[in-house]
């Protein structure tokens, strides 16, 4: 959500970013119902003021005078009940159109329509050179007996997943690694819940717009998240944070879940895509001002995460089209996949701004006592399965063993292959 007050003042970048972005929202429209609203506002007050100046004058009046002032109060007084719930519904109508408000992107982002016109940054590592034929991550599983890919299928469906013997372990030591990873750089752990009220995805940016990826328990009225980032961005929301507590720097494990609307077709073979998977997400609240370094910092993180797991991966500058409403910037990490020969997409990188704090509620007392609105930032630390593929299929060996790079050996009992 962007400030009602940036808008007025700056309706033609607002417009832009609209039309790059590919919003659908009429910014006339909005602008027409800010104007309602504030004509509302007006005449409430005026009528609440009159009220209240009738009402002192009451008790002063003689008793020829007091009957009209009496009769004038009701009078006001049934104006107001008819237009104050108008009001309300005229601010309704006007926070609709501002949760459909896109950020406005920063200037060095590329103008584009989807992730074709995303723009490489750089690359680290080459691609392995096999002196053998590797297999692609389902043959190697399936080699190996590390997954149960047509038993789960009668449990959870398609798009599920269950892993087996070193593989499962693997899956647990990569997050156990991680998250020590992210507290040894001052991030604080969290074991998050995946069960989240509808209001937590409204405040991400997640709703409106993204309802038909959202597993819902409708009995209960809670949902099921796709990222930690959505239950952690709501833990301090209404909350005026002391400015010398930011900034705020969570590394949160969760189930993560996501329906897949509109894949169909995509990455339907193993563990690629599925339903439900699990993730070590970093979440960042800090001052407007250190919102850009932080960005760095995340995204380095990241790097050195991929570094020590020794894959080859490409940095992305993600256009317009393809980062999504709330963003100011985004940055994709892309593993290197050798069945595919291509990079996808393994972590993102998003600083939001003021945006998302906006819609939660999340603000900081600055050292001059004023009340300002925080920026947040997240990125993927680990996300499993879908880093398995990168990872079983970059570091595998021509008899099906699989290299561990040192840094997990500790927890994967010494051993440097499975």
């Amino acid at each position: 959500m962007l400030d009602l007050k940036y808008i007025r003042e700056n309706p033609e970048a607002v417009r832009h970013a609209i039309q790059v972005k590919r919003v659908d929202l009429n910014l006339n429209l909005l602008l027409e119902q800010d104007q309602k609203v504030l004509e509302l506002k007006k005449t409430v007050e005026t009528l609440q003021t009159e009220r209240n100046a009738n009402a002192k004058l009451v008790p002063k009046a003689g008793s020829d005078e007091r009957p009209a002032l009496i009769q004038r109060g009701k009078d006001l007084g049934e104006e107001l009940k008819l237009l104050e719930p108008e009001l309300r519904d005229a601010e309704e109508v006007l926070r609709g159109f501002l949760l459909r408000v896109p950020q406005v992107p920063l200037p060095e982002v590329p103008i584009g329509v989807s992730d074709e016109d995303n723009v490489e940054r750089y690359t680290v590592g080459s691609p392995r050179a096999f002196d053998f034929s590797p297999l692609d991550h389902v043959a190697l599983l399936e080699k190996r007996g590390w997954a149960e890919f047509e038993r789960v299928g009668k449990i959870s469906g398609t798009r599920s997943y269950m892993l087996r013997g070193e593989l499962a372990v693997l899956e647990m030591a990569l997050h156990l690694w991680a998250m020590n990873f992210l507290a040894a750089r001052g991030f604080t752990p969290l074991s998050a819940s995946a069960l989240v009220r509808p209001e937590t995805l409204t405040a991400t940016g997640h709703f409106p717009g993204g309802e038909d990826q959202v597993y819902r328990l409708e009995s209960e009225n809670l949902m099921l998240a796709g990222t930690a980032e959505v239950p952690v961005n709501f833990l301090h929301s209404g909350e005026i944070l002391a400015e010398g507590s930011l900034p705020l720097c969570y590394a949160a494990y969760s189930g993560a879940f996501r329906s897949e609307a509109g894949s169909a077709g995509r990455d339907v073979r193993g563990i690629m895509r599925v339903h439900e998977f699990k993730k070590t997400e970093q979440y960042v609240i800090c001052r407007a001002e250190d919102s850009s370094a932080w960005f760095e910092k995340l995204l380095g993180n990241a790097e050195a995460l991929l570094q020590a797991l020794e894959l080859p991966y490409r940095v992305l500058e993600v256009c317009t089209g393809d980062m999504g409403a709330g963003k100011l910037r985004m940055n994709d990490l892309e593993c290197w996949i050798p069945s595919e020969e291509r990079y996808r997409e393994t972590h993102s990188c998003s600083n939001l701004g003021d945006w998302q704090a906006r819609r939660t509620g999340l603000r900081y007392r600055d050292g001059e006592g004023k009340v300002q609105t925080a920026h947040t930032l997240n990125n993927t630390g680990i996300a499993t399965p879908r880093l398995l593929v990168a990872f079983v299929e970059n570091h595998q060996q021509e008899g099906g063993q699989v290299y561990l790079p040192e840094t997990l050996r500790p927890l994967m009992g010494g051993l440097e292959f499975i």
